[in-house]
């Protein structure tokens, strides 16, 4: 797993980047420990750790290294839910997803009722060369941004990972212990089975009606 980690909050905007393998390190370190690979069979890039290993973002992850940054009423719900920190079932990430929206709507309406026009609404910046990084909590999981710029203001080099491609790898090893474990379904069903699957983790690719097109071959 890895997620964000905020010192006192559930994240979402704001922290370090964390692992449930003891990984803590700042946002501008992200290209020092993940990175994305081409393979033979994809035009997808496959987000891995440098030394090679699938790892997961989203939801799950969030709660497992973060479960104790939601309010107790919050946690509570989960485990009456049956989602409890250290699940591994894939599935349950819907689960994970109801307690983050919870959470939202009573952040948001903190964030409302709290919130003052500031005065004044932006910063002037002065333009010069640099290099930025910034890490966010999307829905699926952490989106990685890096930018650097020239001292005109102008972008000479963009980086941005996703949260579908660093978990595509993992995306294509479920399928792989689906297969196996379901191949005796008829071809119908065992389609399904991969789709539920690959939906699990809310890929962009599953925006798509008819994403997935399975070729059985039996022994």
């Amino acid at each position: 797993f890895v997620a964000m980690r905020h010192e006192t909050d559930y994240p979402i905007a704001e922290g370090r980047i964390v692992s449930s393998a003891g990984l803590d390190i700042g946002v501008g370190q992200f290209p020092e420990h993940f990175e994305e690979r081409q393979v033979p069979h994809s035009n997808a890039l496959q987000g891995m750790t440098v030394d090679g290993r699938p790892y997961l973002v989203g939801p799950l992850a969030r709660f497992n290294l973060n479960a104790d940054r939601l309010p107790p009423d919050i946690l509570a719900l989960a485990e009456r839910a049956g989602l409890a920190p250290g699940c591994r079932n894939p599935f349950k990430s819907l689960l994970a997803r109801q307690v983050e929206t919870i959470y939202a709507f009573r952040e948001a309406a903190r964030l409302a009722r709290a919130y003052v026009p500031p005065e004044p609404s932006f910063v002037e910046g002065p333009l010069r060369a640099g290099i930025g990084h910034g890490i966010t909590e999307a829905p699926r999981g952490i989106c990685y941004h890096r930018y650097e710029v020239a001292k005109d203001g102008a972008i000479v080099a963009a980086t941005i990972v996703p949260p579908t491609s660093q978990n595509q790898r993992q995306i294509e090893l479920d399928l792989v212990s689906v297969a196996e474990r379901y191949h005796e379904l008829d071809d119908d069903d065992l389609q399904w089975r991969c789709e539920q699957a690959i939906r699990n983790y809310d890929p962009c690719i599953s925006c798509a009606t008819h994403f997935l097109k399975l070729d059985v071959e039996r022994a």
